[in-house]
């Protein structure tokens, strides 16, 4: 069995939330147009466990618990005209953009905030912290990723 990798993918929550997770139990995480975005999906894997940050909100931060369940899958945003992420360069037989379809499995108790991860982790440690950074998918070593869980909490 191999070790399972953990991210954090950002989300405003007016946009889609933790709770809109929760209400459906799985969703593409579709409309990523940034290539390193794109390429950390890419390396993902099946049973890869996801922190779910909300952004663009007061205050930000960690508010809940995914695992990756699908791989490779063509972003169907970018050949639709009507969606804001659209990519009228991108065409079906060499598509740009990919997804992942991830699974809800639980918000904490308790937001870890984006203050209270600048006061506890360093840019290096985790790259949520770093001033300017705009990236919706992260990486986050495991070591980081056992210290949030203990930090945050059980799952509701």
């Amino acid at each position: 069995m191999t070790d399972i990798s953990y991210w954090l993918m950002k989300s405003e929550p007016d946009v889609y939330g933790i709770h809109d997770l929760k209400r459906e139990q799985t969703t593409l995480w579709d409309g990523i147009r940034n290539y390193q975005a794109r390429n950390f999906m890419r390396t993902m894997a099946i049973g890869d466990h996801v922190f779910f940050y909300h952004s663009n909100c007061k205050p930000p931060g960690i508010v809940g618990l995914m695992e990756v369940c699908e791989l490779g899958i063509v972003d169907p945003t970018q050949f639709d005209s009507n969606s804001k992420y659209h990519d009228s360069a991108s065409k079906q037989d060499s598509p740009r953009w990919d997804c992942v379809r991830l699974r809800y499995l639980g918000e904490f108790k308790t937001m870890l905030s984006l203050d209270a991860l600048k006061q506890t982790y360093s840019p290096e440690e985790l790259t949520v912290v770093r001033r300017g950074n705009r990236l919706s998918i992260l990486p986050v070593s495991s070591a980081i990723a056992i210290d949030l869980l203990k930090r945050l909490g059980p799952l509701q």
